[in-house]
């Protein structure tokens, strides 16, 4: 477990309670901000009703708080992370503080059998962000062709599709395009339904994150990326000139 302290009077004091959210569903709905995984391949359990990953509840500190941790939980056979805790710390530290005040809990989460039936990459409940394991082998298995949406957004990450014979799609991943979807499309997005405060139906909501990862996650990555190839150049023309 990894804990960054925003300020030097942090006392950190959680409860914390294994639970399905939708045990806790109708009690907490209001001052949790449930929501649905980002990117899920399956949207609903067998009864028709959303589904939520059976989760680790971290009780919410209050308003004046200022440090957040990141737990790491074991992936699951099969599985890996995506990211390492030292590259979400890293990759929060280039927000403004005022982004990360409401954050308690970053956690890796641990893929179970239930999770595996609707996998997600993420997830926001409470003051905590819950990131999720891919296969081991960094490819998915869909059995149906890719919504546009999701299509283009991997793409534009690196992730390639490829139509196999049965009709199955597969998503292959590189290790680098496959981080760099997480820490800058999966983790801003699911902070971005930690920060809305506004909207309040599901249709509104996806689209503010949506609207705040390409901001703040996918168009600052590109920034920086320019910024180092402009550096670089620089470099190499001054080298060039000696």
């Amino acid at each position: 477990m990894r804990q960054v302290r925003k300020n030097q009077n942090r006392q950190p004091n959680k409860s914390r309670l294994t639970v399905a959210p939708s045990a806790l569903m109708a009690a907490h709905r209001a001052r949790s901000g449930l929501r649905t995984g980002k990117r899920s391949r399956g949207s609903t359990s067998e009864t028709g009703q959303p589904f939520f990953p059976t989760e680790n509840w971290y009780e919410p500190t209050d308003e004046s708080s200022a440090s957040y941790r990141v737990i790491t939980q074991s992936p699951g056979r099969g599985y890996r992370h995506a990211v390492t805790s030292d590259d979400v710390l890293d990759r929060l530290a280039l927000l403004p503080d005022w982004m990360l005040q409401p954050l308690d809990v970053i956690q890796l989460s641990r893929m179970t059998r239930k999770k595996g039936t609707f996998p997600c990459y993420g997830m926001q409940w409470g003051s905590t962000l819950y990131l999720y394991p891919i296969e081991e082998c960094l490819v998915e298995y869909f059995a149906r062709p890719p919504k546009p949406a999701i299509y283009n957004e991997t793409k534009m990450y690196g992730g390639r599709w490829v139509q196999l014979c049965s009709g199955t799609w597969q998503l292959v991943w590189s290790e680098n395009a496959l981080r760099d979807f997480y820490l800058n499309n999966v983790l801003i997005h699911e902070l971005g339904h930690l920060l809305d405060d506004r909207n309040t139906s599901y249709t509104d909501r996806e689209r503010f994150a949506e609207w705040f990862a390409l901001e703040h996650g996918y168009k600052a990555s590109d920034c920086a990326t320019l910024a180092r190839r402009a550096a670089s150049r620089t470099f190499r023309k001054r080298h060039h000139s000696k």
